[in-house]
């Protein structure tokens, strides 16, 4: 039976399972590695957890957390922003992307970036591509259109993340083939699919809930720096 309990903090759970390699830990708390993303969990929130968090992050660094979990930060910790978020799971694919992309490799890292930067889909950093597989649109120049990939790894979950289209090239339905492509590899593995997204952004909510998903809970994404 699908455990989806799992999701109520999926780096924790991403972090102490099949994404063990890609981040550090320190008793109740853990992160990814800092090239690959900013992205924390921790078994419980309490102070103990962010004592044990604050070793993992670099000075003026900062770890985002995502948890159903509400929680009070500790006096020795500044929230820097707190996003709410809709985490959608789906059990069953609508659509058949009818396009074929191209898988991104190290060599695309810097335009991938580039893209992520200008368009923020949420956090992205130089190595997250090698969080999971990542997929782009190329432009008749070459030119990386749009992009989708893999974040986090848990139990029979994987994450759609890195939902990006630079600007002159939406209203193509790049971002609707992209999440229907990567979807349908994860669900033909036999896992499901989730993703999150801001709560206050509709249209990406109808878009994916057009392609299956539907809406799991409601998360908050909040970054977190030591004082």
């Amino acid at each position: 039976m699908t455990n989806f309990s799992l999701l109520d903090d999926p780096a924790w759970h991403a972090l102490t399972t099949d994404h063990m390699a890609l981040g550090q830990r320190n008793g109740a708390a853990a992160r990814y590695r800092a090239e690959l993303s900013p992205i924390g969990g921790l078994a419980r929130y309490d102070a103990e957890a962010f004592a044990e968090l604050r070793p993992l992050i670099a000075p003026e660094d900062a770890v985002g957390l995502v948890s159903a979990t509400s929680y009070q930060v500790p006096a020795d910790w500044e929230v820097l922003q707190a996003v709410p978020v809709f985490q959608m799971v789906c059990e069953s694919i609508q659509a058949v992307p009818d396009v074929a992309p191209m898988q991104l490799t190290a060599a695309d890292a810097e335009a991938a970036l580039e893209l992520a930067t200008a368009t923020e889909p949420g956090p992205f950093r130089a190595g997250t591509l090698g969080m999971g597989r990542y997929f782009g649109l190329r432009a008749d120049d070459g030119r990386l259109m749009a992009m989708t990939g893999e974040r986090m790894r848990l139990g029979a979950f994987t994450e759609v993340s890195a939902v990006c289209t630079w600007p002159e090239f939406r209203g193509r339905g790049l971002a609707k083939a992209l999440v229907a492509y990567v979807s349908g590899l994860i669900a033909a593995e036999g896992r499901v699919p989730f993703l999150h997204v801001k709560t206050e952004n509709a249209a990406a909510i109808a878009l994916y809930e057009r392609l299956g998903f539907a809406v799991r809970k409601g998360l908050t994404f909040t970054v977190v720096q030591p004082r």
